[in-house]
């Protein structure tokens, strides 16, 4: 018989059997020689080419939500306006939507006096600690115009001069004043605190107090306590703006301290006040 000679085509592409592995995702190729009935030849050819897994996309990161602190009422005018706020929510809190204006306190001579002597006390030791302190805080706060201890002297001596009995210093204004001394000495913005909220207070209430003594035990008398010399409110103002730019080198910490002591301040001077009806 003649032999015959089979060409094996170029290529024969099928799926693996069962039992020849497929690692890695390949491609196998096999090609079959056959020259004769009794001659074959079997030519195994393997080759693979390895199809790449797609790498998963990364994961786009979760951006977090940057959290703000809430801001204080007032805080981005200054601490000045943070006190504000506090001293009209004290205000709100003290006094009923009811509450008539009129003069419903009845002060003495004695009672006025007693409170000129120991609202000396304070001026005069707010003076003295801003005078005399090596702290630079301090020396903003120094000849703002605001100052009354001069004046509330001339108004003493006034007095004296008109037959009255001018006291000592009484336990309010001692007790106070001996904190304004220990807070001087240990932080600068607790003692601005009551500094501030003092002349405040004086230049806001303070003048109706005075009016009304006038008016009621003075014939109408006009009292260097209640004189100033330039502007009130731009004096004020002077000394808001000093203020506000010490704060600015304050910790947060430091400025909540401060407003805390915004309630012990009028505390003070409210115990002060009810001398006019002692």
């Amino acid at each position: 018989m003649m032999g015959l000679t089979v060409k094996a085509m170029p290529q024969l592409r099928f799926s693996l059997p069962s039992s020849v592995s497929n690692k890695g995702n390949c491609i196998c190729r096999f090609s079959i020689t056959v020259r004769s009935s009794t001659d074959t030849n079997i030519t195994l050819t393997h080759s693979h080419t390895e199809i790449p897994t797609p790498k998963p996309k990364p994961k786009s990161p979760i951006k977090k939500r940057k959290r703000y602190r809430k801001l204080y009422p007032g805080e981005t005018t200054g601490i000045t306006e943070e006190m504000r706020f506090v001293a009209m929510r004290l205000h709100n809190a003290a006094v009923s939507p009811d509450q008539s204006d009129s003069d419903a306190w009845g002060a003495s001579m004695e009672g006025f006096i007693a409170y000129l002597v120991d609202t000396h006390l304070i001026f005069a030791t707010l003076q003295r600690i801003v005078d005399e302190s090596d702290n630079v805080s301090y020396a903003y706060m120094r000849k703002t115009g605001l100052e009354r201890s001069e004046g509330i002297l001339k108004d003493l001596k006034w007095l004296e001069e008109q037959g009255n009995v001018i006291p000592n210093p009484s336990s309010p204004g001692i007790t106070y004043a001996k904190y304004l001394e220990s807070l001087a000495e240990t932080s600068a913005p607790l003692f601005l605190s009551h500094f501030y909220n003092i002349y405040f207070s004086h230049i806001a209430a303070g003048q109706v107090i005075g009016k009304k003594v006038s008016e009621k035990l003075l014939e109408g008398k006009e009292l260097e306590f209640y004189k100033w010399e330039g502007d009130v409110p731009e004096l004020l103002k002077d000394v808001r703006d000093k203020l506000n730019q010490l704060s600015e080198h304050w910790s947060r910490d430091e400025k909540n301290r401060c407003l805390k002591e915004t309630p012990k301040s009028f505390r003070f001077m409210g115990q002060i006040v009810l001398l006019l009806v002692s």
